[in-house]
């Protein structure tokens, strides 16, 4: 997968969360679940996976955040999208940032998406440096399917959470009032998103975090340049490091993202 995605299967759309206006790309049927992006952006492997959860029987929203839509992951390329997102009022990629403020419109975002699609409620999937805020996303009360792949930030911080205080209490309460579950992903090695910060997400959320960790020698041995080059480690296990063969670790995982999001949402 080498080409970039022209996207002409989901319908753009221009959605505003109190006043502020991004663009969401949306397809299917059904209750919806919120895909976010990885670094550097919506590439075609993201693509992939919301065509994944779609095909599942979701209406998916794919929220552009960052980065070229639909673009192939580059070297030159992602070193920008990422050096741009470090410094956006929109993130905190680094410790003692706390909450990304971008999940107050995520929330939204998922709210109006329940209002339209129905059912129980709203599943999200966050990936890498989006991988908290599907957490985060779970202080909206119609987000009941949270699934957290190797989430990334804050950069410098291996055991660190991107979270501040309140917000990780009330993530907490949320998930022990409603007896929700947080799946979440990583491979042994991956030096981004380590061992301590699983660690970490089970020291704060117990029980409620299904933490589930693939070996190094399932990721794919040829990512894109951005993965191979720069992030130079196993890390994206159902994106760029997935493998599309039948029985393999990694396509397993993705059927166990689909079987969490269809036994919460389709009850």
């Amino acid at each position: 997968m080498s080409d970039d995605d022209p996207i002409t299967d989901f319908t753009c759309r221009s959605m505003a969360v109190e006043g502020v206006e991004k663009t969401v790309y949306v397809a299917g049927a059904g209750p919806a679940v919120v895909v976010l992006p990885e670094m550097p952006g919506i590439s075609p492997d993201v693509l992939r996976l919301a065509r994944w959860v779609r095909d599942a029987g979701f209406t998916v929203h794919v929220p552009s955040l960052f980065g070229t839509d639909g673009a192939f992951p580059t070297v030159e390329g992602g070193r920008e999208v990422v050096r741009r997102a470090c410094v956006s009022a929109e993130f905190r990629a680094f410790a003692g940032g706390g909450t990304s403020p971008v999940t107050v419109w995520l929330r939204g975002l998922a709210r109006q998406a329940h209002a339209v699609c129905g059912g129980p409620g709203v599943g999200a999937i966050g990936l890498c440096f989006t991988g908290n805020f599907a957490l985060t996303m779970a202080l909206e009360p119609a987000v009941i399917a949270p699934v957290v792949n190797h989430p990334s930030l804050p950069l410098d911080d291996p055991g660190g959470l991107e979270l501040d205080p309140a917000d990780a209490r009330a993530v907490r309460d949320r998930l022990d009032r409603d007896g929700l579950t947080v799946l979440a992903y990583r491979f042994e090695g991956d030096r981004w998103c380590t061992g301590q910060r699983f660690a970490a997400y089970r020291a704060l959320l117990g029980d409620a975090f299904d933490g589930r960790v693939l070996p190094d020698s399932a990721a794919n041995p040829a990512p894109p340049p951005f993965f191979a080059d720069l992030v130079g480690t196993p890390h994206s296990v159902v994106t760029a490091h997935l493998v599309d063969e039948a029985g393999h670790p990694t396509v397993r995982a993705r059927d166990e993202i689909l079987s969490f999001l269809t036994d919460r949402l389709y009850p």
